[in-house]
């Protein structure tokens, strides 16, 4: 009996007519590259040794992000608690969303974009946002120095058009309203200084100062808070996509991808989220809509009489000089629908907006030319305040900077690090 059975699905399939035995063996070969899928999958899972698993995977409080967020949250968290664990996971191995990837403002907000805010935010609600990007840039400036950020407190300058010239009747308004946070007047009248910036003649009516603004070195600023992450013994980790954060009998199983482990799960009772426009992926529910900014920078230029940092419509347009370069970039308000993504690649419309505005308006009848052109991905809402929260499972999160990360993200960490039991 056991012999027949042994051998009744061979008799059956001997018996089976051609067209039938056709149809098998297409199911069984269908069934196997699944079969071998499962079985790698499988082994990967568990290619891990004794002394990963005992040493490498588990921390006291794990960062998703290496943004100035991330890496300013693990500063914060290992100074309030110097013998924790710290780990950073970055999915590339530079940083992915605009942190590397701005035009080195430090910015407070200009008059005309308090003007329109304040259409449909309050004033208390508008001087705390000053406040909070103002205090961020203090905040850095102390704890790295201006020399280590390539900070320069040139202030900033506001170009405004013919059909903008009501904003200036609000300059004693704001400048009241945000005096105890500035200690003096944040914006001034410059009308006499866009001639000497060689703009086209005509094209801006009004520039407006901005004492509170002014410009630093992004590379310097993420290379300096680095370098005060790695002193303090965080472990950063690049190349790592987390792919999913499970709550697990009171631990947070962080699941990353890498080029090697099809998934490898990192443990910690404390998960902090600092990925800004990504975020939503851990926080469906988050107000968060993503906004692609385009940036380019010149060759550098002979007699460059562009010196400061400068913004315009609503600072949908922001431009500065890296020495004899011109920094550009903005036109996001000019394709709002394709910006709305967070793909990293070149809007060729607005890049091209960027260079005729250049060759018009900004360096007329100068020669240049364009050596990089990049983009970067902010977070935006139906305001502009941050949100801090935090999910059930100690799961925290920190995002939505609203284009001001540079300002806005010591103070998004300082909260989150509060949140750490």
């Amino acid at each position: 009996m056991r012999s027949a059975k042994k051998y009744k699905g061979f008799v059956f399939l001997m018996k089976a007519k051609p067209l039938m035995l056709i149809v098998l063996c297409s199911i069984i070969m269908a069934s196997i590259p699944g079969l071998i899928f499962i079985f790698e999958r499988n082994r990967r899972l568990i290619m891990i040794s004794f002394w990963e698993r005992e040493s490498l995977l588990h921390y006291d409080v794990i960062i998703i992000g290496s943004g100035i967020v991330g890496l300013q949250t693990a500063i914060q968290v290992k100074e309030k608690h110097p013998n924790y664990e710290v780990l950073i996971l970055e999915r590339g191995l530079l940083p992915s969303g605009a942190s590397t990837r701005n035009a080195g403002f430090a910015a407070t907000g200009s008059l005309s974009e308090l003007v329109e805010d304040a259409k449909h935010t309050s004033e208390t609600a508008l001087i705390d946002l000053f406040s909070k990007r103002k205090a961020g840039i203090d905040f850095l400036r102390a704890q790295l120095g201006d020399a280590a950020i390539g900070y320069t407190p040139e202030g900033s300058h506001e170009l405004l058009r013919a059909a903008e010239a009501e904003i200036i009747g609000h300059i004693d308004h704001y400048n009241q309203l945000l005096k105890e946070v500035s200690g003096g007047n944040s914006f001034v009248l410059a009308d006499e200084q866009i001639e000497t910036f060689g703009f086209s003649p005509g094209r801006f009516r009004h520039c407006i100062a901005c004492t509170t603004e002014a410009a630093l070195h992004t590379g310097k600023l993420i290379k300096s808070l680095l370098h005060l992450a790695l002193k303090k013994g965080v472990e950063i980790k690049t190349g790592a996509e987390v792919s999913h954060i499970e709550n697990l009998n009171g631990k947070n199983l962080v699941l990353v991808k890498d080029g090697f482990h099809d998934s490898i799960s990192f443990e910690a009772p404390q998960v902090i989220v600092c990925t800004n426009a990504f975020s939503k992926r851990f926080f469906p529910e988050a107000d968060i809509q993503p906004g692609r900014g385009q940036v380019l920078v010149t060759h550098p230029i002979e007699d460059l009489k562009v010196k400061g940092i400068f913004h315009f419509d609503q600072g949908y347009y922001y431009f500065r000089n890296v020495g004899n370069r011109v920094l550009f970039g903005g036109g996001r308000n000019l394709d709002f629908t394709t910006e709305n993504t967070t793909e990293i690649s070149l809007n060729q419309q607005i890049q091209d907006q960027l260079i005729h505005l250049l060759k018009t308006e900004l360096l007329p009848g100068q020669d240049f030319e364009i050596d990089m052109q990049w983009s970067g991905i902010m977070a935006f809402g139906t305001t502009k305040m941050p949100i801090i929260k935090s999910l059930e499972g100690n799961i925290h999160g920190g995002f939505r900077l609203g284009g001001m990360g540079v300002a806005l993200g010591s103070m998004v960490a300082v909260e989150l690090a509060q949140r750490i039991e």
